[in-house]
């Protein structure tokens, strides 16, 4: 098979059409149709219990489709009715996910290796009717979280094994958390982010149910070949990474999608490793449009290729010291033109009813007036779709002084 040679500026465009930059931005209201749209193209959105600016999942929508109702998000992945079902159900898949609820059999079909909640397992043998316990518990209060969950089960008259220390918070949420990676729970809806446990029977549709269990090295293809949707061009340890599968599950997968043609392999020019598309896959002739990237979208939330891709190194510096922080808390990336021109350290200060930037950077080589007048309408435009009066920048960074000025 003949490899196809591009170079890293039409991998770079591939990329962002694959993730639905190239897109049109809707000119009206959106609708749960943008939504799926989105949905198609990123195929999962990361959860993450970071609220500095906004929660997580919601941003690499916004992103891609502007100021829309996070409600429409919240409906999507929270509350189902016969008319307006369920598009998403919360699993492990990158991370903590939310995914389309036809994928829920893929994740459970022994394709992904068992994840940190299987050390939970010795709780199950040391004491099994604790499970019963809960699973019966959930089915009675569902949705529930697992701070009432304990509360019920501490006034349980059912003996204890000697010495059990069950009825501590932390066990009972551990518990919860086995049977939510297992599958035998899932996330019925959240209040105030607290995931609220129910069982999957009365969250998905009955034939999503019946669909289980997957053929696991059909469902390893499968969500390789997802991950190549989502990516454009990428390397298999890119692929292996989207919903983070074993290293020897991703490469036989990739191998086995090579010789059956549904994957074509492609040197990218600059890359030291060997790439791979789709089959057909349109290059952009360009990108154009702005967008703010919160640290966990899935265009950047892999460090080393977004280094690769953009040439911009980027970590995020929640866990380093403040007085040893490069950038800022919680930045943000921004993308205008198919380039990372800047970053932006960003908070929102809802006492005060401001966006607040601590710090604002230039990348080497950006147009400093084009960014900024792109990067002030973002940040106006940011803090409406929070519901926030204004956009406050403070003094760190290159870009402080001209957004300022840009912003008044």
């Amino acid at each position: 098979m003949t490899t196809e040679t591009i170079g890293a500026p039409a991998a770079r465009r591939m990329v962002l059409a694959a993730q639905g930059f190239t897109d049109p931005v809707p000119t009206g209201p959106v609708t749960r149709r943008h939504l799926q749209r989105v949905l198609d193209r990123v195929r999962l959105l990361q959860l993450d219990s970071v609220n500095v600016a906004v929660r997580a999942h919601y941003m690499p929508v916004f992103s891609r489709l502007g100021p829309y109702a996070r409600p429409l998000l919240d409906d999507a992945a929270w509350s189902h009715s016969a008319r307006r079902p369920r598009l998403l159900v919360e699993h492990w898949a990158h991370e903590a996910s939310l995914l389309p609820v036809a994928d829920w059999p893929l994740l459970h079909s022994g394709a992904k290796r068992s994840g940190w909640w299987r050390h939970y397992g010795a709780l199950v043998e040391a004491d099994p009717g604790l499970v019963d316990d809960v699973l019966a518990a959930v089915k009675d209060l569902g949705p529930v979280g697992a701070g009432e969950l304990e509360t019920v089960l501490r006034g349980s008259s059912r003996p204890r094994p000697p010495g059990a220390t069950w009825w501590e918070r932390s066990d009972v949420k551990r518990i919860c958390e086995y049977l939510f990676g297992i599958g035998e729970l899932t996330t019925g809806t959240r209040r105030h982010f607290q995931r609220l446990y129910d069982l999957p029977e009365r969250v998905l549709p009955p034939e999503v149910l019946a669909a289980r269990p997957a053929d696991p090295e059909q469902s390893a293809r499968t969500l390789v070949l997802r991950s190549a949707s989502a990516l454009g061009v990428a390397t298999e340890p890119d692929l292996r990474d989207y919903y983070r599968l074993g290293p020897a599950t991703s490469q036989r997968a990739v191998a086995e999608l090579v010789d059956s043609g549904a994957l074509a392999p492609v040197r990218v020019r600059g890359w030291s490793k060997q790439a791979y598309r789709l089959p057909g896959a349109k290059v952009p002739r360009q990108v154009t449009g702005r967008a703010l990237l919160c640290p966990f979208d899935p265009l950047i939330w892999e460090r080393d290729r977004t280094e690769r891709i953009f040439g911009f190194r980027y970590r995020i510096e929640i866990y380093v010291p403040e007085a040893k922080r490069e950038y800022g808390y919680y930045v943000f990336p921004f993308l205008l033109d198919g380039e990372l021109v800047a970053r932006v350290d960003v908070k929102a200060d809802r006492a005060a009813g401001v966006l607040r930037v601590p710090g604002a950077f230039a990348e080497p080589g950006t147009d400093v007036a084009r960014a900024v007048s792109e990067l002030a309408g973002a940040l106006r435009e940011m803090a409406g779709w929070l519901e926030l009066d204004a956009v406050v920048v403070g003094e760190r960074g290159d870009l402080a002084g001209p957004l300022t000025t840009a912003l008044r």
